[in-house]
């Protein structure tokens, strides 16, 4: 079984894995989002104390944690990179900063298209806000990073650094509303007390929550796939996939 794993390492062998999943990640994200949708906009019930406000939660919520997770991902590929110096270590976490930055992105706007009628303004500079909005900027600074330097392992390797110190500011996300004082409110879903919603509620927050996964999974290997083909052009298993496609 270790042998497989370490079998897929190899951009060429990744490559031929990546092509193959993806339908698989794109049509289950795609069938969970509409599933999702439903229940969140048709069957889920108006909530009693922020009526149909509420319902952004089903695409704020999903956002936000996949901006985190993915973001630790990346964090995780770039740890892998500079202990290892391993290629694929260094795509992956570039394949998956644009959609981690999409998600931060989501995030932010939908947060705000919440907090308006609950705090009366669009933006606030809540600890829980102002840590999110430096997630993104990470995610944009990592990305600049890459595109300021020629060099790709160069690049790399100083991105992978960026990533590691970024890292800290995760946590600070997540505890933030334990730590300060916020107006964000605290987390619905706890792994140590039952939720503080609705089973029906929590059930479309869920499947979203999967189809943002997938999604970010599906996007993330059609955006490794093309930096494999870029990063290996010199190759000759690379220059018969571009032969087959003139």
């Amino acid at each position: 079984m270790s042998i497989a794993i370490f079998k897929y390492a190899a951009p060429m062998n990744f490559y031929g894995l990546a092509g193959r999943l993806i339908p698989w990640f794109a049509w289950s994200s795609g069938i969970l989002t509409a599933i999702g949708l439903y229940l969140a906009f048709f069957v889920a019930p108006t909530d009693f104390q922020q009526g149909e406000a509420y319902r952004v939660i089903f695409l704020h919520v999903p956002a936000a944690w996949m901006s985190m997770f993915i973001y630790m991902v990346m964090a995780f590929w770039s740890a892998v990179g500079l202990a290892w110096n391993t290629r694929l270590s260094f795509m992956m976490s570039r394949a998956l900063a644009p959609t981690g930055a999409v998600f931060a992105f989501l995030s932010l706007w939908t947060g705000a298209l919440w907090g308006k009628p609950m705090w009366g303004a669009w933006w606030v500079w809540d600890a829980r806000l102002t840590s999110s909005l430096i997630l993104f900027f990470l995610y944009v600074g990592i990305m600049s990073l890459w595109s300021a330097i020629d060099d790709p392992r160069r690049g790399d390797k100083a991105g992978a650094l960026l990533t590691l110190i970024g890292a800290i500011n995760v946590p600070i996300i997540y505890f933030s509303v334990k730590w300060w004082n916020t107006l964000h409110q605290g987390s619905t879903i706890n792994m140590t007390k039952a939720p503080s919603m609705a089973a029906i509620m929590l059930a479309g927050m869920l499947v979203m929550v999967f189809a943002a996964w997938f999604y970010a999974i599906a996007a993330s290997l059609v955006r490794v796939r093309g930096i494999i083909l870029e990063r290996e052009r010199q190759t000759e298993w690379v220059a018969e996939i571009l032969e087959g496609k003139a």
